[in-house]
């Protein structure tokens, strides 16, 4: 019997492949480039170890790699980027000027990688700060990161004290914390930790040596032995269960995760350390297999995600966006007062998903933008001895 169904046809529509993570590849997003662009978007959301891996061995896998500047050293030697022409994008000369990160060179002093230092594509094809004509990659969102904790949950001795990333490793905590699985992220918070408590002491939290990182790796396993971890995750999701379950009272925690136990009513609060903040920046990159159609459709994509509403979008889930200027009209006043201005929100105001993810009368943790981005403690960096800390790292895990 035939059918009297149209038989599809493939589709005519320039199709694009997004590979990165759930921090910035989120369906509200998807679903407006399509529709802005005229295109088919894939996204591919790994968590960031997974990430970095298929990006640096697998480039004819995806077209543009979505994620994070400390990531860039070893995507970029692997080969699997293409440079990126500061003549395409539409507007390089601003987020020059806006990017606190990028023209402002982080010069409060914080330790590790900072953005600049690996964005322009020098003559013999290193990166470095010296501007060029070409850049590794676009840089996109960034933010500053600390730990989320339930207040009530806190021993008295901590209730109404100065936050400090030392209460992670607090042994009156032991048995409710959980850490971050990846390895460049979840030891620098470590370090961190063990900064505040005066367990260990780093000239450089942002690079560490071989000694340095074998002791606080023999710090860690044997709290890992007594119990001192309720858990380790390796995705947003996960971070948000292990919390909304009450499994643990205080872990590493990202903006987007805050968002979503808030909105779900869950009560807790977000640290503003007193070391200062983690740091990171997130970027756009293009893979070394793009040319002819599909390289014009991904410089399209940039410069889209550059534009305005993306920026609004992610300042919507806690983070900033390199050009701020072009976010804020798609920010209502309430929104810009309370993400960027750190004022008291002055109604309900929505995350990415439609949800309430701030109540009315809220402020900001840790205040203003200037605030916060002046007030980092260690930039997310791949350390010179990344490969030992990555194998002692896996050891951490298995213990």
């Amino acid at each position: 019997m035939a059918s009297d169904r149209t038989p599809s046809r493939p589709s005519s529509r320039p199709r694009l492949r997004v590979l990165g993570t759930s921090v910035t590849l989120i369906e509200p997003l998807r679903r407006r480039a399509e529709k802005d662009l005229g295109i088919d978007l894939e996204f591919i959301a790994l968590d960031g170890v997974s990430a970095q891996r298929r990006a640096a061995l697998q480039p004819s896998s995806y077209d543009v790699w979505d994620q994070w500047f400390h990531n860039l050293d070893i995507v970029w030697s692997s080969g699997a980027l293409q440079p990126i022409r500061v003549s395409r994008l539409e507007h390089w000369s601003q987020l020059v000027r806006e990017d606190l990160a990028i023209a402002a060179r982080a010069q409060y002093g914080s330790p590790g990688d900072t953005p600049r230092e690996s964005l322009y594509v020098q003559a013999d094809l290193r990166l470095g700060a010296t501007p060029t004509e070409r850049v590794s990659v676009v840089p996109t969102v960034y933010n500053v990161d600390s730990f989320g904790y339930v207040p009530s949950a806190l021993p008295p001795e901590l209730a109404g004290a100065t936050e400090s990333w030392g209460w992670i490793l607090d042994d009156r905590l032991r048995g409710k914390v959980a850490l971050i699985a990846d390895p460049t992220i979840g030891f620098a918070d470590a370090a961190m930790a063990a900064n505040a408590l005066g367990l260990t002491r780093f000239n450089d939290v942002g690079r560490l040596s071989i000694d340095e990182i074998d002791e606080l790796m023999r710090l860690l396993i044997r709290k890992k032995r007594a119990g001192h971890f309720a858990g380790l995750w390796h995705t947003a999701e996960e971070a948000r269960v292990l919390m909304a379950d009450g499994r643990v009272a205080i872990e590493s925690m990202w903006s987007p995760t805050v968002s979503e136990l808030r909105a779900g009513g869950f009560k807790l609060s977000y640290a503003h350390p007193s070391e200062g903040y983690r740091a990171w920046h997130g970027c756009l990159g293009l893979s070394s297999h793009l040319h002819g159609q599909t390289l014009d459709v991904a410089y399209e994509f940039l410069n889209w995600w550059l534009s305005g509403w993306a920026g609004a979008l992610m300042a919507r889930q806690g983070y900033y966006i390199s050009l701020r200027g072009l976010a804020q009209p798609h920010l209502s006043g309430a929104e810009w007062a309370y993400w960027y201005l750190g004022q008291q929100a002055s109604e309900d105001l929505l995350g990415p998903d439609g949800r309430v993810a701030v109540s009315a009368g809220s402020v900001r943790d840790g205040g203003a933008y200037w605030q916060r981005m002046s007030h980092v403690g260690v930039w997310n960096t791949t350390m010179p001895e990344h490969n030992y800390l990555v194998r002692r790292w896996a050891q951490f895990l298995a213990a």
